[in-house]
């Protein structure tokens, strides 16, 4: 298989795996009212298909990539795909809601698989010149599934029911893992050697996975329940265990973070961009969302068709990033995403019931075009950063910003709004998560001007020498 090739399937693969995910939970909001109604269940256990997938998802994420650095990306993203599906499969004709919450661990699992798998593929694929582009390709295809994900799970619940919302995802996971089977790349990139500081480090990986995912669980409380002991209990669970990994990591062998990713000078400013970054844009969407719906008194379908311009500015803004970083860098890239998201939350604040479509439109295009910016160019830098071996971990710490955001901002916004009417929530907890994005700007800066050539592999001891 000549490389071309490989690559052309390689992209593919990663491509279908990001959509498939990212459709995955958009769809599944517009289909759990009809779910609820048809399964006679509570709100509260309708409520934890979202937050089991959830917070199994935080908690596998890093160890997941440093099982695909540790034992190959490919075998590792075709694993997830199939379980991915698979679980979607029997979703789709679960008998109860136990079932649903069950196997949606078990998606959770499959999708901790696949997430760092799809950008340690593309690391392993293609040169470390070459890597914006597909990058931004697969940040596109994110983009366009979340946006057709309502539209697309709206019309097949009122059809077809809820249950059709999962078999959606079964056919393209299957042919991403189909596709990730038939790449042969390099054998120097199917696996990392098992050099010193190659080892799982499950006592880390516990560590770290419950306090990711005692912070996860906190987050998702807080927008039905607020600040309350329970959540207060939660991140006291988070900060103890987070505290126990670091000071684990500071004394094992075998890191599960390996010392060189977290060297890079370029991992944390990025990291904290995709952070901030998420979380503005989700907290302002949750609370536009209420206000398109509450006060505009748009259906859920009309509101998804005036929020659509944020997710084609995406669309385009992404492979458009691309080609601005190869001729401007990345910090100016980035810096010029973030300041257009702040615009666009700053715009989002203001609006009123008299507001005219074009603002609103406005505000979504900055919202859209600057976070895809913004994640295509830290996402090519957080990969770039890492070594070969280190990929999977890279593409797992990546993920886990761009989950811990949504919920962080989410929960802030909710928050800051509450006891105020949705046309008045807006100015204090938009304004708040203008000033994260400002944050993000700052952090921005801390990019390279240009593109650093990219982490060496870590070199094999060879016995003897």
């Amino acid at each position: 298989m000549t490389a071309a090739r490989t690559r052309r399937l390689t992209l593919v693969g990663s491509i279908l795996g990001a959509a498939v995910v990212a459709l995955d939970g958009t769809v599944l909001t517009v289909a759990q009212p009809s779910l609820r109604r048809d399964l006679d269940t509570s709100l509260a256990a309708v409520q934890w298909t979202s937050t089991a997938y959830l917070v199994t998802v935080a908690a596998l994420l890093v160890f997941a990539g440093r099982i695909g650095d540790r034992f190959g990306h490919r075998r590792v993203f075709a694993v997830g795909a199939i379980g991915f599906g698979a679980a979607s499969a029997g979703i789709g004709v679960a008998p109860g809601i136990g079932w649903v919450i069950g196997l949606r661990v078990l998606q959770g699992v499959a999708g901790a698989l696949l997430q760092p798998a799809t950008l340690g593929l593309l690391r392993a694929a293609y040169p470390a010149e070459l890597l914006a582009r597909p990058i931004a390709w697969r940040t596109s295809a994110i983009g366009l599934s979340a946006a057709a994900g309502p539209l697309v799970g709206g019309a097949l619940t009122a059809q077809l029911g809820w249950r059709s919302v999962f078999f959606l995802t079964v056919v393209p996971a299957a042919v991403a893992g189909v596709s990730a089977l038939l790449v042969r790349l390099p054998p120097s990139a199917e696996a990392a050697a098992p050099a010193p500081g190659s080892g799982l480090d499950l006592p880390g990986a516990g560590l770290l996975g419950g306090a990711l995912a005692a912070l996860v669980f906190t987050l998702a409380e807080v927008p039905e329940h607020g600040p309350s002991p329970a959540v207060w209990l939660g991140l006291a669970a988070a900060t103890a265990l987070g505290t126990a990994f670091l000071r684990h990591e500071r004394r094992t062998r075998h890191p599960l973070l390996p010392p060189a990713v977290l060297r890079a000078p370029t991992m944390a400013p990025a990291l904290g961009v995709l952070l901030t970054a998420s979380a503005a844009l989700f907290g302002t969407l949750f609370l536009v969302t209420y206000f398109l719906q509450d006060v505009l008194a748009l259906d859920p379908l009309a509101c998804a068709f005036r929020a659509l311009p944020l997710a084609l500015a995406m669309v385009v803004a992404a492979p458009v990033s691309a080609a601005l970083s190869r001729r401007h860098g990345p910090r100016r890239t980035a810096v010029a995403g973030m300041s257009s998201l702040t615009l666009g939350t700053l715009l989002a604040s203001g609006f009123r019931p008299d507001t005219s479509a074009l603002v609103t439109s406005a505000a979504f295009v900055l919202l859209g075009a600057g976070f895809g910016a913004v994640m295509a160019t830290a996402t090519t830098a957080v990969v770039r950063a890492a070594p070969l071996g280190a990929a999977g971990v890279a593409g797992g710490l990546q993920q886990t910003a761009m989950n811990i955001g949504p919920a962080l901002g989410v929960a802030a916004a909710t928050t800051l709004a509450a006891g105020r009417p949705p046309a008045e929530a807006l100015i204090p907890a938009v304004l708040a998560l203008a000033a994260a994005a400002a944050t993000g700007t700052l952090l921005a800066t801390r990019l390279p001007a240009a593109h650093r050539p990219a982490a060496p592999a870590p070199r094999t001891r060879v016995p003897g020498r």
